[in-house]
Order: C-alpha cells, then sequence, then structure tokens
C-alpha cells in the first residue's frame, strides 16, 4: 500500500511540474483532462452505429440489437433450391434499411454484385417483383461481373465509397479464391466506411469468415391469406415465410425460428410451428408443386395443386 501510495504521489507531481512547465496550474490540467477523455467517448458513441433492428425481440436479443451496418452479415443456402430463399431474406432486410433510410432523410441506392454461375442457377433480380416485395427499383442498381475477381473488387470499391446503403455480394458455394482472407478486407472496409455488406451464399458450406453473423436460410410455406373478416382466403399464398437457424453469434447454441415478412409494411413477424398447419386436402401453389424424382423418391406420382389464375384443362 505505501508504495502505491508513493507512486500515485510522484506522478502528481510529475503532472504539476508539466502544468507549470505549460504554463497552466494543475487543476486546469486536470480539468483538460476530463475534458478530452469525455470528447473521446462522445465520439466513440458517435461513430458506433445503432443495429438494424427486425423487430423482433428474442432475434433482435439474440443479435444483440440487430445486424450491425458496419460489419458483414453472411445469408447462407445449403442447396441450391434454396437460394431463393437467401436472396429473399437480404432482399427483406435491405428494404427495411432503405425504409429505416427513407424516414431519416437518406434516398442512397442499393447494390446487387451478382454471380455469373449463381445466376444461371437462381436468376437475377426482377425489378416488379422488387416493387411488391419492398424495395424500390429506383434505388437498386445490379451488376454481373464475368469473375470473382471482378467481383471482389467491385464489392471492396464499393463498400469502400459509402456510396450505397448497403452492397449484396452474391457467391456460390465456397470457391477457394474467396476465403478469409478476402473476407477480412471486406470487414475491414465496411467498418471503415461504416456501411454494411450482405453476403449472399448460395449451395455453400459453413465455413471461417470475418461476418458478425451467419444466417441458414431455407423456405417454409407460407400461410393462407388472410381476409378483412379474419377468415382465410382458400388457395391462397400468404407472405413468405423463412427458417432461419442462427449460426454464427455469440450465442452458444444455434437459434432455429421461422420468420415472416410482410413487404407492404417492411416488417418481420415470429411465426409458430402449429399456425402453418393447412387443412387435409388443402395445398398453396408452393407445397404441391412438383419436385425433381431425387427429392421425392424415384418415379414417386406427385400430386396437382390448386391453380389460383387458370382453369384446368378437361
Amino acid at each position: 500500500m505505501a508504495q502505491h501510495a508513493l507512486a500515485r504521489e510522484r506522478l502528481f507531481a510529475l503532472r504539476e511540474t508539466i502544468a507549470r512547465l505549460e504554463g497552466r496550474p494543475a487543476p486546469a490540467l486536470a480539468a483538460a483532462e476530463r475534458e478530452a477523455l469525455a470528447e473521446g467517448r462522445k465520439t466513440h458513441q458517435e461513430r458506433t452505429l445503432p443495429p438494424l433492428s427486425f423487430g423482433v425481440e428474442f432475434l433482435d436479443g439474440a443479435l444483440e440489437g440487430g445486424l450491425p451496418l458496419d460489419a458483414i452479415t453472411e445469408f447462407r443456402s445449403a442447396l441450391s433450391r434454396d437460394a431463393g430463399a437467401a436472396s429473399g431474406l437480404a432482399m427483406a432486410v435491405a428494404a427495411r434499411l432503405q425504409k429505416q433510410e427513407a424516414d431519416a432523410g437518406r434516398l442512397l441506392p442499393l447494390l446487387w454484385i451478382g454471380d455469373a454461375v449463381g445466376t444461371l442457377e437462381a436468376g437475377r433480380p426482377y425489378a416488379p417483383g422488387l416493387r411488391d416485395f419492398g424495395l424500390s427499383p429506383e434505388r437498386f442498381l445490379h451488376a454481373a461481373p464475368r469473375k470473382l475477381d471482378e467481383a471482389l473488387w467491385l464489392a471492396e470499391a464499393a463498400v469502400e465509397s459509402a456510396a450505397f446503403s448497403a452492397v449484396i455480394f452474391e457467391v456460390r458455394g465456397n470457391p477457394a479464391h474467396f476465403g478469409l482472407t478476402e473476407s477480412r478486407r471486406l470487414s475491414l472496409r465496411a467498418h471503415a466506411a461504416r456501411r454494411p455488406l450482405f453476403l449472399v451464399r448460395q449451395a455453400g458450406a459453413e465455413e471461417a469468415s470475418s461476418a458478425a453473423f451467419r444466417l441458414h436460410v431455407e423456405p417454409a410455406p407460407s400461410a393462407l391469406r388472410p381476409l378483412p373478416d379474419g377468415s382465410k382466403l382458400s388457395g391462397s399464398i400468404g407472405n413468405p415465410i423463412f427458417r432461419l437457424t442462427l449460426e454464427k453469434s455469440r450465442n452458444p447454441a444455434p437459434l432455429s425460428f421461422l420468420l415472416e415478412w410482410n413487404p407492404h409494411e417492411r416488417e418481420f413477424f415470429p411465426v409458430a410451428e402449429p399456425n402453418l398447419v393447412r387443412p387435409p386436402g388443402e395445398q398453396s401453389a408452393h407445397s404441391g408443386a412438383q419436385l425433381p424424382a431425387s427429392a421425392n423418391g424415384p418415379h414417386r406420382p406427385q400430386a396437382m395443386g390448386a391453380l389460383l389464375a387458370f382453369e384446368r384443362a378437361s
């Protein structure tokens, strides 16, 4: 204890000497230090962006408030047929971000960087569909690089420019030239520019990356469309529903749940499993779709789904 007291006295004496050399009294020096410390805290708080909330309490809690807007978030589909679900969730998050920025008076565009092979498998964004999904097509830019190296360069430049509200980077599988090193570079640029990058990985496995969070995305059956009187429209298709698993986060175990996207309100809603059960014999166009023989067994006959807009041919 005596040594600590002696060291403290020497420190105080050194501060007084410095203050006299600078022509300032010791109390003024202490006040200046406190002011500098408070200014540093204020600057740090200003640089900490509020996260993008899903508006779902348990999910935002698991994400420590929401998705960070100065980092990478990965949306992964394990199968090619689920690529539309991963893309859809990324677009839903981008639409929610567009709404948040529009409410704040910022109208920055959104950039989608497509993958050449992924486009052949899952298609490319379609303007009327974007509007129906809650996005603004006039603020949506699509780039189609021919090679992964070109796509990486474009993603780094786009994030670093801070000219876009978000950059969506589409990658198919686990290419050798896009690993932890490239992910780290993108993460550093996103943090410096304070702009988010949403990585959509089609038909890819889990791998180490600099993403702050990673969500495994699968499609789930939509509920029937509700009518104003509270009933359900038979044979209709309601809002899209995603089956999500939070794979990378600070949670000790993965978190799995169902989430519904309302494109008109641009809001997410949690969905309970029992709500997806349909009456016997009643199917939507999604649940009655024909699947490859490999998915349902060899040469297994498939039931026809409900037709929504056309009469059955006799």
